[in-house]
């Protein structure tokens, strides 16, 4: 680690205990994914974190989402979770045309935090060290207007950047439909430039080899290439580990 990176998560440390809050249990990898978010500036990293750990203990506070919690967005099976990537990285699936925009919009935003948390969970061996990130593949294919939910597109976008900070190390939009370009243009302007960046919208065969190759065939789904098995992600055990973020 350089120098100024030492002295950056000294000085946010600093910042976050005049907010009030401590940092004794999270390590350098957790507060660097905040200044990272915040383009390394400490107070603003330091402000994050903070609220962070504020939305966690009040909205998550028995530290996980139980399936008991969101049993509607788990009957619907439009979450998978497959292998690791080549690079090591878990890789959440989501099927669009099996999703309604919800009626309990609470339900869905626990649902957001349960697929997260267990997706990045899946990964971890041991305790869990704020280091680990995860793929997302959001199939289009076969949906219709019925399935169209900016709002629920807009939160679990707004969730990543918020709450689990630098954990996107990438996400593919695969078969989308014409009517859905205007959509996500409106979806996007609500995703920070940084998330965006991360996104790739697959439209030939060319970028669809790209997709497997950077994957990893062993871990892409046979329907889209690969070699691997759908998973819905409520039949996905994953041992119980400490979770930073």
């Amino acid at each position: 680690m350089e120098k100024s990176q030492e002295l950056a998560l000294t000085q946010m440390r600093k910042s976050v205990e005049k907010l009030g809050f401590s940092t004794e249990e999270y390590g350098d990898p957790t507060l660097m994914r905040f200044l990272i978010a915040r383009s390394m500036n400490i107070e603003k990293a330091a402000k994050m974190f903070v609220q962070w750990l504020k939305w966690r203990s009040s909205f998550v506070p028995n530290g996980f989402i139980s399936e008991s919690e969101v049993p509607d967005q788990l009957e619907a099976r439009k979450i998978s979770l497959q292998f690791s990537s080549k690079t090591g990285y878990a890789v959440m699936v989501v099927q669009a045309c099996k999703h309604f925009p919800p009626k309990d919009h609470l339900q869905f935003k626990k649902f957001v935090v349960y697929l997260l948390d267990k997706t990045i969970a899946s990964s971890v061996k041991g305790r869990e060290t704020g280091t680990q990130k995860l793929i997302g593949i959001l199939d289009f294919q076969n949906i219709t207007y019925k399935n169209v939910d900016p709002r629920g597109l807009i939160t679990g976008f707004q969730f990543l950047q918020a709450y689990f900070p630098e954990r996107l190390a990438k996400c593919y939009l695969l078969n989308m439909p014409g009517f859905f370009v205007s959509v996500w243009r409106m979806v996007s302007r609500f995703i920070e430039k940084a998330t965006l960046e991360k996104i790739v919208i697959v439209t030939n065969e060319d970028e669809k080899k790209s997709f497997i190759e950077e994957i990893g065939e062993e871990a892409v789904p046979i329907e889209y290439g690969g070699k691997a098995k759908l998973t819905a992600i409520q039949d996905v055990e994953v041992p119980p580990l400490e979770l930073e973020c």
